[in-house]
């Protein structure tokens, strides 16, 4: 293994649930609800519907106004912090000689303010689906991800908290983790286990 992939939302970043008022984190329950994703909310990942018109279409599913949605929006990215284990995890990956990238389903908004993260410097590259107009699971962008970087499958591990991503990764001839959203030290002790 030679190349590792991280998704951000949920295996790199996430909201403190301690820090984030108890309403945002029901406002945008829908997210992490096992349920597939309104339309709505894929185009603000895919970079096709702006945020104004992503507010009027979430606020019509969350049954609040347009100008709550967008607030709510902007305010849950402030709350988005490093997961403590897998932050450790990417610096001891560094540190051991893995190339480290970023395949990620994010809006434009989200990504710049992860950018400037401590931890998105040990990336080598990147592929963020609001700038190619792609999204997870669709083939394109893990082809564009293997081609961007000449990445071979088989020396690529993708770590991924839905399932549907990393099982289109395997397709792929990508090496599949299933990161556990919900318990992410466990998932960085077996990553260690298999990487270090």
């Amino acid at each position: 293994m030679k190349n590792i992939v991280f998704d951000l939302a949920g295996v790199v970043f996430a909201r403190n649930a301690e820090r984030c008022p108890q309403e945002l984190m029901e406002y945008f329950s829908f997210i992490n609800s096992g349920e597939p994703l309104p339309e709505f909310w894929n185009d603000y990942d895919r970079g096709t519907r702006l945020i104004d018109d992503v507010a009027e279409h979430l606020a019509v599913f969350c049954n609040s106004d347009t100008a709550t949605a967008k607030r709510n929006m902007l305010q849950a990215m402030n709350y988005q912090e490093e997961i403590l284990p897998t932050k450790q995890l990417i610096a001891d990956l560094k540190m051991a000689g893995y190339k480290l990238y970023v395949l990620s389903n994010m809006s434009l908004e989200y990504i710049n303010f992860l950018r400037g993260k401590e931890v998105y410097a040990h990336f080598d590259g990147e592929v963020i689906s609001c700038e190619t107009h792609t999204i997870k699971p669709e083939c394109e962008i893990y082809e564009t991800l293997l081609s961007r970087y000449d990445l071979e499958p088989s020396e690529t591990m993708f770590i991924d908290d839905r399932q549907e991503n990393v099982e289109q990764a395997a397709m792929l001839g990508i090496v599949p983790f299933h990161f556990e959203r919900l318990n992410p030290a466990r998932s960085c002790d077996r990553l260690r286990e298999i990487l270090l």
